[in-house]
């Protein structure tokens, strides 16, 4: 019995203090429906309350009314003492029985606010309570965001032309959205695609800069000067397309339902990707002449190549290795892109 009023008391301090924030704040801000109380609990637990405010206002009366002629025989001191005490304790059992009548199942609430906590809704059988758990732990199928950053190199290999040469630190930064797609509740598998915006820019070094001659094509040169910046950055819309894989275990949400997380825990994903050039702007910055030119440098309009991730939780670690040439037709032969970087997931 003092259990069960114990938590009566709780949740009905929690509703109370709900309404009185709701009447005293006026700040307009999110609730998580995890923190409410089921409105079929609610509503059962105050009833509870009433009923056991009326029984307690009853006998209160009656414990009064036989104190009042307890007075009336003044009795001494240490005698009116004992008497009170047995009247008090002989009330007290006796509303602890009117309580106990009223059949108030404790379990029955605690098991609904449970239910109410997980599915955010009030279920009335367990058949709603199961569709409810299969819809919550159905199949991931979503779109995130993501944050790449990684070192960029030209591979080659007859490291011989003026860029291999006269290259510096090379950088790839990417944002776009991924898409996650989980096979089924219980699958280790999923597809993976999405779309992103990706930049790459090559650095030179030795006071060298990129260059076009008469006939548009591109070339290395001497900066008349010494150069604080010498980049030529490219922009790409990029799509990747492969597959992923969860190594984390099974587990069980109740009723015979199992589920597999996809976007949490250690992953392994491989892909191949393709991408369109959308722009390329060539910087440079020295003691002499300063400019930027957005013409063509004969960078390869369409790139495409293979990508390795590992993954745990939001974090990354992904190498990808271009299959195109990163210029066209004859210009830097064989120089081929490889990222080594770091991801987040948003």
């Amino acid at each position: 019995m003092i259990k069960k009023i114990i938590m009566m008391g709780l949740l009905c301090l929690f509703s109370t203090s709900q309404m009185y924030a709701q009447k005293s704040l006026k700040i307009n801000l999110p609730s998580k429906k995890e923190s409410e109380i089921s409105p079929i609990v609610k509503e059962k637990v105050e009833e509870y309350a009433l009923k056991i405010n009326a029984i307690i206002q009853e006998e209160k009366v009656l414990m009064e009314a036989e104190l009042k002629v307890l007075q009336d025989k003044n009795l001494d001191k240490t005698e009116f003492s004992l008497q009170k005490t047995a009247i008090a304790d002989r009330f007290s059992e006796k509303i602890d029985r009117r309580i106990e009548a009223l059949g108030f199942d404790l379990d029955s609430v605690i098991q609904k606010q449970v239910r109410f906590s997980l599915l955010n809704s009030d279920t009335t059988s367990d058949a709603e309570l199961k569709a409810n758990l299969l819809k919550k732990y159905s199949a991931t199928r979503n779109v995130s965001g993501y944050f790449i950053y990684g070192v960029m190199t030209l591979t080659n290999n007859l490291p011989d032309n003026d860029l291999d040469k006269n290259i510096g630190y090379n950088s790839n930064l990417e944002v776009g959205l991924k898409l996650n797609h989980q096979f089924s509740r219980t699958s280790p598998w999923g597809l993976i695609s999405g779309i992103g915006l990706s930049w790459r820019t090559v650095r030179l070094e030795n006071n060298m800069i990129f260059a076009k001659d008469g006939n548009q094509g591109v070339y290395v040169e001497n900066y008349p000067g010494n150069t604080d910046k010498s980049k030529l950055r490219t922009a790409y819309l990029m799509v990747p397309f492969g597959l992923q894989y969860n190594f984390s275990k099974l587990k069980n949400a109740g009723m015979d339902i199992q589920y597999r997380s996809y976007s949490d825990g250690f992953r392994i994903a491989a892909n191949v990707y393709g991408g369109v050039q959308m722009s390329t702007n060539n910087i440079v910055r020295g003691n002499r002449d300063d400019y930027r030119n957005r013409s063509n440098y004969q960078v390869n309009p369409f790139v495409y190549g293979g990508q390795l991730t590992f993954s745990y939780n939001s974090i990354s670690v992904f190498v990808k290795r271009d299959f195109s040439n990163y210029f066209k037709d004859q210009y830097f032969k064989n120089d081929k892109a490889l990222i080594i970087g770091l991801g987040i997931g948003l």
